[in-house]
């Protein structure tokens, strides 16, 4: 989820007292009334706390699902504390409006925010509780604050040291500053730094507990039996085999499908095995893979309602134009861990443990479902097994508690692998069908992009579609071209199959960048120019992008010759607030197989946290997009999805991950997002080199070995 945020320089902390012999920083919690209100309209999203013993608490309202929240957001306040990061540990906040994340206005994580949002305030927290120690520490030796400074969790004075759990009595008694000063760049001594993660240890150990880790006394797991056909409902169905299973306890049918539950997962699956069924016919039963792309293509045949219009393209005069249609299939995120979550509805409240990006949202959508006050629900953000956008659906969520509320027990809902596979939350599928002239001399002087696909604005069903009926995520990596292209229209058809589509990894930017710099790349070759140069001279007004292109080149030796065989292939693309240029280096056998043996990239996200956890980001995400080009694809028969398993949607194997190599451009401006830029410019990159090294032009994804065997 893409938005720009400008965090302005205002008051945001008010007040402090002492609780548990220690100093707390704090924001408006209803679980801790006694801490005082915020005064400025920007209300922070976390806390700190230091301790007597001088340990320094933070409190990190974003869910970690491997991305690293756990280690930036305490590194933002501890760099400003002067804290001893060895005395610094985290803690997930609970499900509270003071931990709303100030892009989407709502406790949740996602659209790589975590750290843009942050930037300020978070260092702003942890500097208003430098200056209130400096502060109490200065009044007792009776010198001015000035003449003091800090340095790892100690105040000092020329000779004088105290550290700062000695002053917490005397700083909870203090104002809290208004606006405190920041530390310039040059300062830092631990942003910027490969910091170990806070979160390390407790998965090596197996202390960190996932949703699906969740064990309550008296506690029932359930499975759904969901329709098999999209869209279908349950008629009848005989439970009797099922009942007869050890172990299972109910059979339950919910507005989602019916569920069997039981004193274990295994009884629970063994049940559903042999409940007998009988689904209504389905109006999507007619539904297919072909008839939704051809949905999609005849879209953009006409024309559609216009998000991008520069210059006059109907007027451009070209000597040459490019007439060609790109497609991405519905995808699937996968995650490590399926969806799951523990809900236990008692009397006037609910508790609920849940791998969730979205706490702020699931308490009150919990509260609805269950018909309790939303202060009187709780939710245990527990560790999440991969997110990808998957876990900001509320659906698992939503059948746990109504489970619970049927049954009157703690009930955890756990999916299997084919279960979320075909839990109809999907990536859109999508076809553009690009127009881009040439002149004479191959330079680009019109550009038209027709995109078709469903909107995701519409299907989250928190968003609705503008005036305008442009859907922004469809659009993005294509609208905000930045090439310098003097008349360049972009249109968008909303087209809706009956296919529930999410949020995926990087939204629009993961089919679009690979469209738009596909074509670039076909721009190029009918320019008779190489593709690096011919972006270069393209952008000459966007120094960033250019910053990373070159970067980018140099590293992965652009130009010079290659091992036989080997070919490479170029992109970048700007998504979150960063900028990512990759070169990937591919293999192509004589049965067609792709493989990557080498990417490249160069990232611009502003001023870094922590490089390390962006060098993992960056790897993570070119992992996740080979996998998406090489491989991710649901398809639909008869209203049936056909994937079930990784035997049929496989991932990514470690013998096929490339190397991938990192370089981080040295910057001063503010950060960007970091967990999703690193994806969109794979795919164009790796079909780049394919096109390089057998003459084919992949347009539709996943690459289809077939059109590249040799004869």
């Amino acid at each position: 989820m893409s938005s720009t945020f400008k965090p302005a320089r205002r008051r945001f902390l008010k007040a402090s007292a002492v609780t548990g012999g220690g100093l707390v920083i704090g924001f408006v919690l209803p679980a801790a009334g006694r801490l005082a209100e915020a005064a400025a309209p920007f209300q922070p999203n976390a806390f700190l706390r230091v301790a007597s013993s001088g340990r320094v608490t933070v409190v990190c309202g974003f869910s970690e699902m491997g991305q690293g929240v756990l280690t930036a957001i305490p590194m933002l306040v501890a760099e400003e504390l002067d804290a001893d990061w060895k005395k610094v540990s985290v803690q997930q906040a609970p499900a509270e409006k003071a931990y709303a994340n100030p892009i989407f206005g709502i406790q949740a994580t996602g659209g790589s925010t975590t750290v843009r949002a942050s930037w300020e305030p978070m260092r702003r927290a942890g500097a208003a509780a430098r200056e209130m120690l400096v502060a109490a520490a200065a009044a007792a030796w009776k010198v001015r604050p000035e003449e003091c400074r800090t340095y790892k969790g100690v105040v000092i004075h020329r000779r004088r040291r105290v550290s700062y759990g000695a002053l917490v009595a005397r700083a909870a008694r203090l104002p809290v500053p208004a606006n405190p000063r920041l530390k310039e760049s040059k300062d830092f001594r631990l942003l910027g730094q490969d910091l170990k993660r806070l979160d390390t240890p407790p998965k090596v150990d197996g202390s960190a507990k996932f949703g699906i880790d969740v064990s309550l006394r008296g506690m029932l797991t359930a499975v759904l039996a969901r329709p098999p056909v999209l869209g279908g409902k349950a008629l009848s169905y005989d439970a009797s085999k099922t009942l007869a299973v050890p172990g299972v306890k109910n059979v339950v049918q919910t507005p989602h499908g019916v569920a069997v539950l039981a004193d274990g997962y295994w009884p629970a699956k063994k049940g559903r095995d042999v409940l007998e069924i009988k689904w209504d016919k389905s109006p999507n039963a007619g539904l297919s893979s072909e008839a939704v792309s051809r949905t999609l293509t005849d879209a953009t045949t006409q024309p559609g309602k216009v998000g991008r219009d520069d210059g006059d393209f109907d007027s451009a005069k070209p000597a040459r134009t490019l007439d060609v249609i790109y497609e991405a299939p519905y995808l699937a995120h996968a995650c490590m861990e399926p969806m799951n979550c523990t809900a236990w509805v008692k009397p006037g409240s609910v508790e609920i443990w849940a791998g969730t990006q979205a706490p702020g949202p699931t308490k009150a959508i919990v509260a609805s479902v269950a018909g309790v006050d939303p202060q009187n629900v709780t939710v245990h953000t527990m560790y999440l097994g991969g997110g990808f956008g998957r876990r900001f659906a509320p659906d698992f969520t939503i059948d746990a508690t109504t489970l619970s509320k049927l049954s009157g027990k703690p009930v955890k809902l756990i999916y299997s692998r084919e279960d979320d596979m075909r839990a109809y939350y999907y990536r859109p599928a999508s076809v553009t069908r690009f127009t881009a002239g040439l002149d004479a001399a191959g330079n680009p002087v019109s550009f038209r992009a027709r995109v078709a696909s469903p909107s995701i604005m519409e299907a989250s069903g928190s968003m609705k579609l503008p005036p305008s009926g442009i859907d922004k995520f469809a659009l993005e990596g294509i609208a905000d071209l930045p090439y310098d292209i003097p008349n360049l229209r972009v249109e968008y058809s909303r087209q809706e199959p009956g296919v529930q589509v999410w949020f995926w990894r990087s939204v629009g930017h993961s089919q679009n960048i690979f469209f738009s710099e596909s074509l670039i790349d076909e721009m190029a070759h009918a320019a008779g120019k190489d593709p690096l140069e011919y972006r270069l001279a393209l952008l000459g007004k966007q120094p960033r992008y250019k910053g990373v292109l070159e970067l980018v080149a140099q590293r992965a030796g652009w130009g010079t010759p290659l091992p036989a065989g080997l070919h490479r292939g170029i992109a970048v693309a700007k998504s979150f607030g960063s900028y990512v240029a990759e070169v990937a280096e591919v293999a192509v056998g004589d049965d067609g197989r792709v493989k990557v043996h080498r990417v490249v990239a160069a990232v611009d996200c502003g001023m870094t946290v922590n490089p390390e956890i962006v060098r993992r980001q960056i790897e993570s995400a070119i992992a996740y997009g080979l996998t998406a080009a090489l491989y991710g694809r649901i398809s639909f028969k008869d209203g049936k999805v056909e994937q079930g398993n990784f035997d049929t949607y496989p991932v990514l194997r470690i013998n096929e991950m490339p190397k991938v190599e990192v370089y981080i451009v040295p910057s001063d401006e503010n950060p960007g997002g970091i967990g999703e830029p690193g994806l969109p410019a794979l795919a164009p990159a790796v079909t780049g080199a394919i096109f390089a090294a057998t003459g084919e032009r992949i347009r539709k994804l996943p690459i289809d070995p077939d059109l590249l065997k040799k004869a």
